[in-house]
């Protein structure tokens, strides 16, 4: 991986450029886009289809509270010059073990997941070309080359054209289904219909980042961003980017009422449901919409491999050159050349392929479930505890805004965290 080409970082007094901000926005599309996956789409569209606009509010929350979130763990890397991973570090090794054991069994299976997830609209596309599990491998393979291969630089840009590709797509999709402005403004009054609380909940806090949301400072590292003197240009870069993503998960939840809801049309389970998605757009619009919808359905699962590839590669190489090499208070800037972010490029890669052939063993299953069940809530906990410690400069510490959404989103996770371990237990 080459060094990236330098962008103009600082003007002579050291602070950013005065203008062209807009320029420079980057770090934030890449979170937005690792974090909103197929199965996110789904979990929206079936949201829209039981229950119309009632839950668009909803949506908007979620919006709000990953832009609290990113902010926090963007602000502390800025604030302290140091990363998540050293804020944790500093609350107990507790920490250490539980992000070492979580980082090794998220990467197994979601790797599995994520590849698969890319595999479905190639086969719908190229129908009878080669067999779903080749599709998925060869996206893993191509994916991993490219991280490997291309500066951060590159790497960005890739992401905004597949974000921008889905933006379109969805939002084209969402319009042409002829939205009702009048049941969407109703549905930004806050209700929670009868058997909705799940969806409500998911629809707030489970769309749009997991672990990816700690990765965010390391992509505004690589940036360049790295002094409090680039705190409102992330600000911005952030901001805009989860509006973005906002509006995507509203055009996926204007699909499912419009479409779905009012044919009561059932969706299958997990990814698959897209698949639904794509046959009742052929019988109502014709093979072009379809089409394109699969297209915008490959570029949402494609960002997602390529942002969790890339980004969580970087947390773990972080991780082991700090809790198991011992070598803290180095730069990160060289990460992508270590072999800590190789081995987990390939971790992500080649294991989880034993999946496509033995199925999830349940045991694996059930420990990654309990462990992803748990992060959210980590994340929001610790950035609460971090941002009003005195690790953080005064300046930079949380108002009662950011303690009110941090704590507001905390509440939630655990409630989505309960649910979850409700259903591992059943």
């Amino acid at each position: 991986m080459t060094d990236a080409t330098p962008i103009p970082r600082e003007d002579a007094a050291g602070a950013p450029p005065r203008t062209g901000h807009w320029k420079l926005i980057g770090p934030g599309i890449v979170a937005a886009a690792t974090g909103v996956g197929a199965g996110d789409l789904v979990a929206t569209l079936i949201a829209g289809s039981l229950y119309g606009y009632a839950l668009l509010w909803a949506a908007v929350i979620g919006c709000i509270v990953k832009i609290a979130l990113a902010e926090g763990s963007a602000r502390y890397h800025l604030a302290t010059g140091a990363t998540m991973l050293d804020g944790w570090r500093s609350l107990g090794r507790w920490t250490t073990w539980y992000f070492g054991t979580y980082i090794l069994i998220w990467g197994f299976v979601y790797g599995a997941t994520a590849m698969s997830a890319t595999a479905l609209p190639l086969s719908a596309l190229f129908p009878n070309l080669l067999p779903n599990w080749v599709w998925a491998a060869a996206t893993g393979v191509i994916c991993a080359g490219f991280v490997a291969l291309n500066r951060y630089e590159i790497f960005e840009t890739a992401m905004k054209w597949l974000i921008g590709l889905m933006f379109v797509i969805v939002v084209g999709v969402a319009l042409l289904v002829v939205p009702d402005v009048g049941s969407a403004l109703r549905g930004l009054v806050p209700t929670i219909p009868e058997g909705s609380t799940i969806y409500t909940l998911g629809l707030i806090g489970g769309v749009g980042g997991t672990i990816t949301m700690s990765a965010y400072g390391y992509w505004v590292n690589a940036k360049g961003w790295q002094t409090p003197a680039w705190m409102g240009i992330m600000r911005l870069d952030n901001r805009v980017s989860y509006i973005v993503t906002g509006i995507f998960v509203i055009a996926m939840l204007i699909i499912g009422a419009e479409l779905l809801h009012a044919a009561q049309v059932t969706l299958s389970s997990g990814d698959r449901g897209l698949l639904d998605l794509k046959d009742v757009l052929d019988d109502r619009f014709g093979p072009v919409i379809a089409t394109l919808f699969l297209i915008g359905f490959f570029a949402t699962s494609l960002s997602s491999v390529l942002g969790v590839w890339h980004g969580v590669s970087l947390l773990f190489a972080d991780f082991w050159r700090d809790h198991v090499q011992g070598r803290r208070g180095e730069g990160r800037e060289d990460l992508h050349r270590t072999g800590a972010f190789r081995f987990f490029l390939l971790w992500l890669t080649f294991p989880p392929m034993l999946l496509f052939l033995l199925g999830r063993p349940f045991f694996l299953v059930i420990l990654y479930g309990a462990l992803g069940a748990f992060f959210m809530p980590f994340l929001a906990i610790t950035l609460i505890w971090l941002l009003n410690s005195s690790r953080v400069p005064r300046e930079w510490r949380n108002g009662w805004i950011s303690n009110g959404l941090l704590g507001a989103s905390a509440l939630l996770f655990i409630a989505l965290c309960v649910n979850e371990l409700a259903k591992l237990g059943g």
